[in-house]
């Protein structure tokens, strides 16, 4: 038992709520201009694992059949039966059944936009088989981590919650971006749509700078609709020197760096963004 709890919590990469997490809680904090109540900050969290265990559950049982083909993926857990297909679908389930809980506890406002979150989470897996845009969709799906953080503190929306919504969108699908120029060759093959293997990885890479420059434009924005100071703004200047750092790794003429951009820079700018917003509204 504790070897299949291990090898499913593998199979929806945990660690990575690192990228999600942060958001979350900035929205909440930037909400509660402060801490946000205990109850509301453990429901927050609960909402958040719940969320993205499912999508990628979800994301590893549509993707299956084409990761089995895939060389960079054959080694997943579910192409290479580690694991059994209904296992994992019953965490997407239960963490499904999580996330709506977590909902009903927070207020009526997360509870209405939970059905377009839930949409958006499983459809995102099957984007990439009709559209280039799949990356954007990913991007809708962080929308809503900044963006729910705020309304559950709230209760109410703010312009304020949907930028900084914004930006955490327009970040993820940027650095999606980057992380998909590695399957080029196989996407292209195979007739797996996205942005590197419909545009080529050079103006992929270029679309992603675009991106990640209006995120930071974005983050500006915040400032002073919130009237935030300059432990913020260091934040926004963090993010900003981490991402011309990410795309700095990466070329396309040399993506062996590729994982140092995806995994460790922005776990970084998730972390560092969070921690520099915390301190604007608790001091």
């Amino acid at each position: 038992m504790t070897n299949k709890i291990m090898t499913l919590a593998d199979l929806v990469k945990y660690e990575h709520t690192i990228f999600a997490l942060p958001f979350a809680y900035i929205g909440s904090f930037l909400a509660a201009g402060g801490l946000p109540d205990p109850w509301v900050f453990l429901w927050v969290t609960m909402a958040m694992v719940g969320g993205r265990t499912a999508a990628m559950a979800v994301n590893r049982l549509a993707d299956r059949y084409i990761d089995a083909r895939n060389p960079r993926t054959a080694a997943r857990h579910l192409p290479s039966g580690q694991i059994e297909a209904s296992k994992v679908f019953w965490l997407a389930f239960i963490s499904f059944v999580l996330l709506g809980l977590a909902a009903w506890k927070l207020n009526p406002l997360c509870v209405a936009f939970l059905p377009a979150i839930v949409l958006v989470l499983v459809a995102y897996s099957y984007t990439k088989r009709f559209t280039w845009a799949c990356h954007l969709v990913l991007g809708l799906a962080y929308f809503f981590v900044p963006f729910g953080g705020w309304i559950a503190v709230t209760g109410e929306i703010h312009p304020a919650a949907a930028v900084l919504g914004l930006a955490a969108g327009l970040w993820v699908a940027g650095f999606d971006i980057i992380y998909a120029t590695q399957d080029y060759d196989f996407d292209t093959k195979y007739g797996i749509h996205s942005i590197p293997a419909r545009f080529g990885i050079a103006t992929a890479l270029r679309i992603s700078s675009w991106m990640h420059i209006v995120t930071v434009l974005l983050l500006l924005m915040v400032s002073p609709w919130l009237g935030l100071g300059w432990s913020y703004l260091a934040g926004v200047i963090a993010v900003a020197a981490l991402l011309y750092y990410e795309h700095s790794l990466v070329s396309a003429s040399d993506l062996s760096r590729l994982d140092t951009a995806f995994f460790t820079v922005n776990g970084y700018i998730a972390l560092i963004f969070f921690f520099f917003s915390a301190v604007e509204v608790l001091t």
